[in-house]
C-alpha cells in the first residue's frame, strides 16, 4: 500500500472513480487513525460509489471508531435520504437513522430526521416504522416533547386520532407542568 498523505486521501475521496484506489487510501486513513468526519463526508458523497460501497466504507468506518459511530450513521442517513435510485433508498435512509439512535439513543435528532424523509405519497418509509422508531426514542430522550408533538402529527396522517389527542396532552403536561406551590 503506497503510504498516503491526508490531502492525497482528502483528493481521492472527493475526486477519484476508482474503487480500488479509493479502498487504499480509506485503508491509508485507517491507518493513520484518521478521525476526521468532514474528511469521510468526502467519501460518502463521491458519487461513482454505490449504494453498497458507501455502506461498506460507513460501516467499516464506525466499526473501527465507534466513537463516530453516531456521525457516520447519520451522515449515511442524510445521504440515503437525499439520494434515489430505483431502489428505496427510504428505507436505508431509516435503517442509518435507527443506528444512529443505538450510537446516541438521547440525542432526539436522529428520531426527528427520520420523520422529515417520510413521503406521503408513497408512504415510504412506512408510517407504522415511523411511529415505531419515535415511540422507542420517548423511553431515551431526556425532553420527549419534540417528539410527541411529530408523533401527534403521524398519528394524524395515519389516521389515529385518538392516539394523536394522547401525544398533545403529553406534551401539554411536559411543557406545563402543574404548580407545585398550588398543592
Amino acid at each position: 500500500m503506497h503510504p498516503y498523505t491526508i490531502d492525497e486521501i482528502r483528493r481521492c475521496f472527493s475526486t477519484s472513480t476508482d474503487f480500488d484506489e479509493i479502498f487504499e487510501a480509506f485503508e491509508a486513513a485507517l491507518a493513520l487513525k484518521t478521525k476526521d468526519i468532514d474528511l469521510y463526508r468526502l467519501l460518502f458523497w463521491n458519487h461513482s460509489l454505490t449504494a453498497d460501497e458507501v455502506r461498506l466504507f460507513g460501516e467499516k468506518l464506525a466499526k473501527e471508531f465507534p466513537d463516530l459511530g453516531y456521525d457516520v450513521f447519520s451522515w449515511l442517513a442524510t445521504i440515503f435520504e437525499a439520494t434515489t435510485s430505483s431502489s428505496d433508498n427510504y428505507e436505508l435512509a431509516l435503517h442509518y437513522y435507527r443506528r444512529a439512535a443505538q450510537a446516541r439513543p438521547a440525542e432526539p435528532d436522529a428520531y426527528l430526521d427520520a420523520c422529515d424523509c417520510y413521503d406521503p405519497d408513497l408512504n415510504i418509509p412506512p408510517l407504522s416504522s415511523l411511529i415505531e422508531f419515535l415511540r422507542e426514542g420517548i423511553a431515551h430522550v431526556p425532553y420527549p416533547s419534540p417528539l410527541y408533538k411529530r408523533l401527534a402529527y403521524l398519528y394524524d396522517l395515519a389516521g389515529l386520532p385518538h392516539q394523536a389527542e394522547e401525544c398533545r396532552r403529553m406534551v401539554e403536561k411536559l411543557e406545563n407542568p402543574p404548580d407545585e406551590r398550588s398543592t
